[in-house]
């Protein structure tokens, strides 16, 4: 199975990164704001520098802990708004996670809905995969509501289960099925 990038929707450009996109993930990754809620905290240059190496490589997305990372372009201005992620979590399984992190000058416009629905559709139509989810901190009421929206349904909350960022947090997990995505379309 392949996948094809860029991806063109009606406001954005879903597109590999590229090296002139280190100022647009250095602020992206470096915001206490944006790694709120993510597993690391805000990084420094260096790390960002690190962090856009492997988002540069080509990933076949065939073997577990395979990541696809996709840069999210504003078509009408070409600004970086934020990025998607498709990650495998088991090849043989056919099974991956999704993730989005957007910066905040652009919540709340239905960017991340519209990117994240192409990533979607390239795990289940394009990469063949039967189940995908998504996992955050249950504090993170915005991106609940953003899987529901993309039609994943809640499956689990894990009560204190994860230590992070000095605190024992509550993690949520969405999941949608290859048939799920089918029958949404219909």
């Amino acid at each position: 199975m392949t996948y094809k990038l860029p991806i063109e929707t009606d406001r954005l450009t879903v597109r590999r990164y590229l090296e002139t996109d280190y100022d647009d993930l250095l602020k992206l990754q470096s915001s206490p704001e944006v790694t709120r809620f993510l597993l690391y905290d805000p990084k420094t240059p260096e790390q960002v520098q690190e962090s856009l190496a492997g988002r540069l490589a080509d990933v076949p997305m065939t073997a577990d802990g395979q990541a696809l990372t996709a840069a999210v372009i504003l078509r009408e201005t070409g600004q970086h708004v934020g990025e998607v992620t498709l990650f495998v979590h088991n090849a043989e399984q056919r099974t991956g996670e999704i993730g989005f992190v957007f910066h905040p000058d652009f919540h709340g416009r239905g960017f991340a809905a519209e990117a994240s629905i192409e990533l979607l559709r390239v795990g289940f139509e394009e990469l063949g995969m039967h189940r995908i989810i998504g996992r955050l901190d249950y504090r993170n009421t915005g991106s609940a509501n953003l899987l529901t929206r993309l039609g994943l349904r809640q499956e689990a909350h894990f009560v204190r289960n994860e230590f992070l960022k000095g605190e024992w947090t509550d993690e949520l997990v969405f999941a949608m099925l290859a048939d799920e995505w089918t029958a949404r379309g219909k």
